[in-house]
């Protein structure tokens, strides 16, 4: 059977898991009467609740005798360590640009990559059906991404298409019959080559693993594309390490690939063909599996550093081990081990101590999605604030990570983003475009500045900007960067929150608990209104007396706490702080929870 192997890659809501449905439906994946879920490739919680992709996926369908793999990759750049092994496995992209928003900084950052791979892209341009849609606009701005992206003249003479995804259509001209994808099924079949792995089947078995999948009855499985030979069960292979280094040989019990939704078996995995092998114990994501008369290993695409780390320790705090039954050191090291087989970008080391363990990652989100992972089964942890990764440069001096923050808000809060992103975030402002109201900021911001700055940004666009950020490259050190502005408010006491307490204190700042909430000495329970912190009593009761005028006892009214996401929580605390995650809360606190220790500490690092 005829193959051919593309990924679909976008910016975040352009779509593509939304376009990848209707493929599947269209192609005759799912039986007539079949039930079927939207977004079906998005099949993991988190991924569902945040309408987000964080994990590629595969599946394939048939089409006029052909069979077509089809891979969903990440739109974020915190998941990039996905999308570069991905690209390896494919030879075409379909690129999907919203055509109201144009290409988009994610999109750049993937589009970067197929083009360096030499990948010829279709560009797709969805929601034409949107009223704000500018199709032509998006398509002239494609033409100069891939240009300032250094595409070759043959990537620059890319064929273009209409689409509406939800509306399961795609046409060559804008004013065409929007009936079905038949148009976008061609397309790929003539545009995108045919594996070069086919004229290499007889060949010795050679495959690049690319992901790492576990199932509960096969054990391991690893994920990749051919590269030469063919592999029946049962056959022997030895899996190398990228260095050539022997990790270990074994049998291939069973042989899977995507046909539809699902993982079938199958007898023998040919040259191109993307497959999943079960079998190995040790071997993993980079690693060559090859056959045993093979000893040269396969060249592996070289991973983006990590850019930030943040550390994660054993809960401390008094109220450790109420909700989660995972609370030891070493359970949450082998969690994390576990994590950083299968994703690439991630690197884990232990501290000092031994308590605690320093996660490097490519982002704030990819952090949070591990940790909120984490916590749903059933892990107790205690989290500080992320910092930032400095190389050496040439010269010996300090570099950086500086990303790519692109803007979009109304004309009216754009004066208080740049004044934000240039002022005390060191901040270059690159470009500043105009646009129905609308204004597009492009700044090159060290990443430092930017931890901790989206909740800011919303209340100062009213909730209505859009923040997008990839990384840009390394820059010398930009000198000091402040931290939050305000001190916060510390529990001196154990036990339970009262409301005529709460109520007294709101003059001194905003809360982050209500009534009847466990609090413990040394936990955050709200923001000050000044810079300083303030240790105060939130279980302080109103004193009784028998004097009873009317209008007294009125119930207390107390403002609605503000209530802080995980990812919201890790950026709004200071390096003296921690927070405390559990399956059912995330409190914040002080690293030390005694005033005394605290004071002492704070005396010997200077501050």
């Amino acid at each position: 059977m005829d193959l051919r192997n593309i990924a679909i890659i976008a910016h975040v809501d352009h779509g593509k898991t939304t376009l990848v449905d209707e493929l599947l439906k269209q192609s005759g994946v799912y039986r007539e009467n079949q039930a079927t879920t939207e977004r079906a490739m998005d099949s993991n919680d988190l991924e569902r609740e945040r309408g987000i992709t964080i994990l590629a996926k595969a599946t394939s369908v048939e089409w006029g005798g052909h069979r077509i793999n089809i891979v969903d990759t990440p739109g974020h750049a915190d998941f990039g360590g996905e999308v570069e092994r991905i690209l390896s496995m494919v030879d075409g992209v379909v690129l999907l640009v919203d055509a109201a928003e144009g290409p988009m900084p994610q999109t750049k950052f993937v589009t970067s990559k197929a083009l360096a791979l030499g990948l010829r892209p279709i560009v797709v341009l969805n929601k034409v059906d949107k009223p704000d849609a500018e199709p032509d606009r998006a398509l002239d701005e494609c033409f100069d991404l891939f240009a300032s992206l250094g595409a070759n003249d043959d990537q620059l003479d890319f064929p273009h298409m209409y689409a509406s995804g939800r509306n399961g259509w795609a046409d060559m001209e804008l004013d065409g019959p929007r009936k079905d994808l038949t148009a976008l099924f061609e397309m790929v079949l003539k545009h995108v080559p045919a594996p070069a792995q086919l004229s290499r089947r007889d060949e010795p078995f050679t495959m690049l693993a690319t992901t790492l999948g576990a199932d509960p009855f096969i054990g391991r499985l690893l994920t990749g594309r051919v590269e030469s030979g063919t592999l029946k069960a049962g056959d022997s292979l030895k899996a190398v390490s990228r260095d050539g280094t022997l990790i270990e040989t074994f049998r291939a019990t069973k042989i899977l690939a995507f046909r539809g939704l699902s993982q079938q078996p199958i007898d023998v995995a040919e040259a191109g063909d993307i497959v999943s092998i079960a079998g190995m114990t040790k071997a993993t994501v980079a690693d060559s599996l090859l056959d045993p008369s093979v000893n040269e290993p396969l060249p592996a695409q070289p991973i983006d550093p990590p850019t930030i780390t943040v550390t994660f320790g054993i809960n401390d705090s008094p109220l450790a081990g109420r909700d989660g039954k995972k609370v030891q050191s070493r359970v949450i090291r082998d969690r994390l081990m576990k994590e950083a087989e299968s994703n690439v970008a991630i690197k884990i080391s232990d501290t000092p101590g031994g308590e605690a363990f320093e996660v490097a990652g490519r982002g704030e989100l990819q952090m949070g999605v591990l940790i909120e992972n984490m916590r749903r089964e059933g892990f107790e942890l205690s989290i500080s604030r992320p910092q930032v990764l400095f190389q050496e440069g040439e010269n010996g001096e300090r570099l950086e990570p500086v990303e790519e923050v692109t803007v979009d808000v109304d004309d009216e809060y754009s004066g208080a983003v740049i004044e934000k992103l240039t002022g005390p975030r060191k901040g270059d402002l690159v470009e500043m475009k105009q646009n129905a109201g609308k204004t597009r900021i492009v700044a090159h911001v060290p990443s430092r500045g930017l931890i901790g700055y989206h909740g800011e940004f919303l209340t100062d666009t009213r909730g209505t900007g859009v923040l997008n950020r990839v990384f840009h490259s390394w820059a010398p050190h930009k000198g000091p960067i402040p931290g939050r502005r305000a001190g916060v408010l510390i529990s001196m006491e154990n036990g339970q929150s009262v409301a005529y307490a709460l109520w007294n204190l709101e003059d001194r700042g905003k809360m982050f608990i209500g009534a009847q909430a466990d609090v413990y000495t040394g936990m955050i329970i709200g923001e000050h209104s000044r810079e300083n912190d303030l240790e105060v009593n939130p279980l302080k009761g109103k004193k009784l007396t028998n004097v009873r005028a009317s209008g007294t006892d009125e119930a207390v009214r107390l403002t609605t706490p503000v209530t802080l996401s995980l990812e919201e929580a890790i950026a709004y605390i200071d390096n003296d702080e921690l927070v405390e995650v559990t399956p059912n809360s995330i409190r914040m606190r002080k690293r030390y929870l005694d005033p005394h220790e605290r004071k002492r500490n704070a005396k010997l690092s200077g501050q």
